[in-house]
């Protein structure tokens, strides 16, 4: 069934996240003994990693020493992965599996379709769920570093003169409100939060009254977070924020803290010198993600090499 498969180029809709493989008939060889190639930080890297990796560059149809290819990649991973463990901003399970159903449905399959085909190649769901979770993670850490940087007024006006209008943009004032689950009960009580959650999303008196609100329950905390212009909105919030009406509730999330939902305290339209510093700043990272040489990525990965201990049998 397999070798029956070609599948469109398309691209990935998840933030910094931009594939485009066709899937061709693979023969698979038995694979040799598993031995550790290379260690990051005390994290093996083994033979099966890299033999995983490989299959998928020749779904990517990548060319070239694709060994050499496959462990440079999963080196760079590996202390990607540790410092987005370290700093505890990983995207959810539930996002990356978000992102696999849409991957799936672009090229008109289902999820276990996909899981089949992946599984095939020799590139297996776990591999690829775990690059899409490093791939989705790490542009929020590196905005979270970096930034994008002020611009200065003389480049804010040429922009402005470019653009010959100032840009107009939507902003947020909004409210976190987190059904707590211990790591302990991750798992065993998510279903329970969420439908709790989720219930008390048509009670919710506002933001003036929520905290008050969130003491008539129980391990619920308010957090709020402040004024947000629509191109600072996290990724995997911006679809639910969006849907939202003003003054209303976005839908529910599992994240690593438990069950979060975001309220709508206030939301206008803006056109002044700071709404248009943060549109032209947004537009500048896209462009950088499509071309993928952001120079801050360079920059944070590098520092993070030069920390690490890299070992390679």
């Amino acid at each position: 069934m397999f070798a029956s498969v070609a599948w469109r180029r398309i691209a990935l809709a998840t933030t910094a996240l931009a594939i485009s493989f066709v899937a061709e008939p693979m023969t698979q060889t038995a694979s040799a003994a598993t031995e550790v190639v290379s260690v990051v930080n005390k994290t093996p890297i083994t033979s099966s990693d890299v033999a995983k990796r490989v299959a998928f560059l020749k779904l990517q149809r990548k060319t070239g020493n694709l060994q050499k290819m496959a462990r440079d990649e999963l080196v760079e991973e590996a202390l990607k992965r540790d410092e987005i463990a370290r700093v505890r901003m990983s995207v959810s399970t539930e996002d990356v599996d978000r992102s696999f159903a849409k991957f799936a449905a672009s090229n008109k399959l289902t999820p276990a379709q996909m899981s089949e085909i992946l599984n095939k190649a020799g590139v297996g769901v776990e591999h690829f769920k775990a690059f899409i979770a490093v791939q989705m993670s790490w542009p929020r850490l590196v905005n979270a570093r970096y930034g994008a940087g002020r611009m200065s007024n003389d480049e804010l006006v040429k922009r402005m003169m470019q653009n010959k209008e100032k840009p107009i943009t939507t902003e947020y004032f909004l409210q976190q409100i987190i059904f707590v689950i211990p790591e302990s009960k991750k798992g065993k009580i998510t279903a329970q939060r969420k439908a709790e959650a989720e219930k008390s999303r048509s009670r919710f008196p506002g933001c003036a009254q929520s905290r008050d609100f969130a003491k008539t329950m129980r391990d619920v905390s308010v957090r709020d977070l402040g004024r947000m212009m629509k191109p600072e909105l996290p990724e995997e919030w911006k679809p639910l924020i969006e849907k939202a009406s003003a003054n209303g509730t976005t839908g529910t999330r599992v994240t690593e803290k438990g069950v979060e939902f975001l309220a709508i305290c206030n939301q206008r339209q803006v056109s002044d010198d700071a709404a248009a510093e943060v549109v032209f700043r947004a537009e500048d990272i896209g462009k950088a993600k499509k071309g993928g040489d952001d120079p801050n990525s360079a920059k944070y990965l590098e520092e993070l090499r030069k920390k690490a201990q890299i070992v390679n049998p």
